[in-house]
Parts: C-alpha cells; structure tokens; sequence
C-alpha cells in the first residue's frame, strides 16, 4: 500500500468521519528506497524479488543438493515442481529430444514468475513484483533474446529472416502484407504482448485486492459495517482467486516461451 492508504488505517480513519475514501492508484506501485548497497538504490519490489531468488536457489539446493533414491519430503516436493515444468510444459511444447536441454531454463523460469506473483499474498510483502512492468519486461527480453538466437543460429540469416517474416512465395501478390505483418507481430508486438500479459493480471489482482481491503476498513462504522463485511468476503475471495491466477501466468508466460522455441526451431517451408 502506498503511504497515504497505510495512513488511513494509522488515523483510524472510516467512512462518516469526514475522511475521504483512500483509492488505490498508480501509486500503490510506487515505492521509496529503503536502503543503499554500492550507489544502489533498493526499494521493496526489488528487495523482494532478490529474496526471491534467494528463496528458489536456497529450496533446490537443499532438495537436489544431497538427492537420495528414496526422496525425502522436501526432494519429493522439488521432483513434482521439476516434473510438471519438464513434462507438462517443455515436453508438450518441444518434445522430449529438443526440450531436454531446455527444461533447466524453463523451470527456473517458472518458478521465478511464480514466486515473484506470490509475494502478493504474503503476509507483510503483500505485493506482487511482476505487477511492475520493469520485471515481465526484463524476462520477456531473455526469451527474446534466445528467441532471436536461436532462429538465426538453426537457419541462418536468409533462412532465419524467412522464419520470422512468414515468407511463403506461394502466397503470390500477398506476400509484401504478409511479410510486413508478421515482421510487426514477432519483432516487435511478441515480446511486447509476452512482458504485459503478465504484467497485467498481477497489477489488476493487486489494485483489488489491496481496493476491498481498505473499503473493509473504511466502510468499519456505523450503518457501513455491513458493507465492510461483504467488502472483507470479497477480499478472501479475491486472494484465493489471485492464488489461482498466479500459478496460472507463471504457467502460460513459461508455456509462449517454449512455444516461441518451438517456432525458432522448426523448419521454415
């Protein structure tokens, strides 16, 4: 919540008390930092996001760090996550031969989003990092990236520019379009698209769940307590929703990027 929301809980202001409503806004995405390391400024999505990272390195490395024939709770719980990105994701997308050598990437990946859009139903960090474009942006760019390099290292330049652009001569006088279009839609508008819809989901799920929470407060007097109770209902409903749609995004935005591989490496007709 952004300082002037986190006053209105502190002024025990409510409705009726001649206060007026604390909307949530852009922002509640803005954060001071809090503290410096080397001219550094950190502020809470970024130390979130590295606690993080912290938190997925530091869970595999105990899982996986000693693995035993027979897993033991936490080598268990890894498997099934390692599992599902492998099998469910990777294989389904590139199959099993090319997807090999891909899963690592992916995996971390998933996991990554997943706990950056966890974070927002976490008691005290209560924000979801992805909900800041700069985040999805910068991931966005990775797959990108091995996108790009991946299509011009399986065919080359020529072979590389056709995979991209659609190019078909038996498309005849349509061509010039097509080749325009697509060139717009996987150049720019792919990884544009791949970064938002992300970004998206986790700023709106964000912007209502911290909405019903101040409005169960504020609406805590008099007649309005009844409206407090439903706003408070429609705040646990709407975080067991978010939980779903977390798991979700971190699901697709892994599932475009083995598909944006898959593309990369197929063979251009």
């Amino acid at each position: 919540m952004s300082a002037d929301q986190m006053l209105a809980f502190e002024t025990d202001c409510h409705i009726f008390d001649g206060c007026g409503f604390p909307a949530p806004g852009l922002h509640s995405f803005v954060f001071k930092p809090l503290f410096s390391i080397g001219g550094y400024d950190f502020n809470k999505p970024m130390l979130l996001a590295l606690l993080g990272s912290i938190a997925i390195i530091g869970f595999f490395w105990v899982a996986f760090g000693k693995a035993k024939v027979v897993p033991g709770k936490l080598q268990m719980v890894g498997e099934a996550g390692y599992d599902f990105v492998r099998r469910g994701i990777v294989y389904e997308a590139l199959g099993k031969k090319e997807g090999d050598k891909y899963v690592p990437f992916m995996v971390s990946l998933f996991f990554f989003v997943w706990i950056m859009n966890l974070w927002s139903i976490i008691p005290v960090a209560q924000f979801p990092v992805t909900s800041i474009i700069a985040f999805p942006a910068g991931l966005a760019l990775i797959v990108y990236v091995l996108w790009m390099y991946l299509t011009f290292k399986k065919h080359g330049f020529t072979g590389g520019l056709k995979n991209i652009t659609g190019y078909d001569k038996s498309l005849g006088g349509i061509l010039p379009m097509v080749v325009v279009l697509e060139f717009f839609s996987n150049v720019l508008v792919r990884p544009f698209t791949h970064a938002v819809r992300l970004f998206a989901n986790m700023f709106a799920g964000h912007l209502l769940i911290v909405m019903f929470t101040i409005a169960s407060w504020y609406l805590l007097n008099g007649i309005g307590i009844a409206y407090a109770g439903v706003s408070f209902v429609m705040t646990i409903l709407m975080t067991a929703f978010e939980l779903f749609i977390q798991a979700v995004q971190a699901y697709v935005f892994v599932l475009l990027a083995c598909n944006y591989v898959q593309g990369a490496l197929a063979e251009h007709h």
